[in-house]
């Protein structure tokens, strides 16, 4: 199995970055070769994992430098897990691809000389709909969207799956729709219950039997630089992640 997936959503704060880290690293600790992209300037995916953001290089030299790629990749504390990191000329990409020939599809050309190397790239996409994650969704082939349980969140849905239909007009007409994932879900709440049942009304056959629990531990983790899997394997965001991880890997 070789898959990339663009882990992405317009809205800002809904587990994004949280995903990608610990799906990749539970992806990993089932002996799949796994490379995370951390594709959002603010290279929350490159701390979260305890490396530091460099001033230059990461997938931007890559991209715009014609460099191999393998030559940023760094080794994360778990067997199997890599990460292309995010460097602060990324910042400044969007501009510079503005100009460039083949602009949307400047990833896609790094991602497939990796292919080969790894099972899952998933790549961390900013919270836009800009260059970068047109780029990302142009390279990838399936989408995975976290939802976080909360009424904006279903709000959005609508204006998302219109950018997707846009996407696969003019970019990538075999983009499918990996799943769709709750995230920050509060039992406790009415209204984290109401979010996930409209949404499985509407959208059946796409949403991921996984739900993501809101977690102190899992909030807790990037802070420490380490995905939950090595913070608390115990907890209830680790075992979440695990089994989301068996669901992606059962299909």
């Amino acid at each position: 199995m070789n898959k990339i997936i663009a882990i992405a959503n317009q809205k800002g704060g809904v587990g994004k970055t949280t995903t990608a880290i610990n799906l990749g690293a539970s992806l990993a600790y089932f002996n799949t070769r796994t490379l995370i992209v951390d594709f959002d300037p603010q290279g929350m995916a490159t701390s979260g994992l305890g490396i530091e953001k460099t001033e230059t290089g990461g997938i931007y030299g890559a991209m715009m430098d014609g460099k191999d790629p393998r030559e940023y990749m760094k080794p994360t504390e778990i067997d199997n897990l890599y990460l292309s990191p995010c460097s602060q000329e990324l910042a400044g990409i969007e501009a510079e691809l503005y100009s460039q020939e083949n602009r949307e599809y400047k990833l896609k050309a790094v991602l497939q000389k990796l292919k080969k190397f790894f099972n899952f790239i998933l790549i961390d996409c900013p919270p836009s709909l800009g260059f970068l994650t047109i780029n990302a969704l142009s390279a990838a082939e399936s989408i995975l969207i976290p939802v976080q349980t909360e009424f904006f969140c279903m709000e959005g849905m609508p204006e998302l799956l219109h950018t997707l239909d846009e996407v696969r007009k003019y970019f990538n007409p075999s983009l499918k729709i990996e799943g769709i994932l709750f995230t920050m879900y509060d039992e406790r709440t009415n209204l984290s219950k109401q979010v996930v049942e409209e949404i499985k009304n509407s959208l059946t056959g796409i949403i991921y039997e996984t739900i993501i629990p809101r977690t102190v531990k899992l909030a807790e983790a990037p802070s420490f630089g380490k995905p939950i899997l090595l913070y608390d394997i115990k907890s209830k965001g680790a075992q979440s992640y695990l089994n989301l991880a068996r669901e992606i890997l059962s299909t």
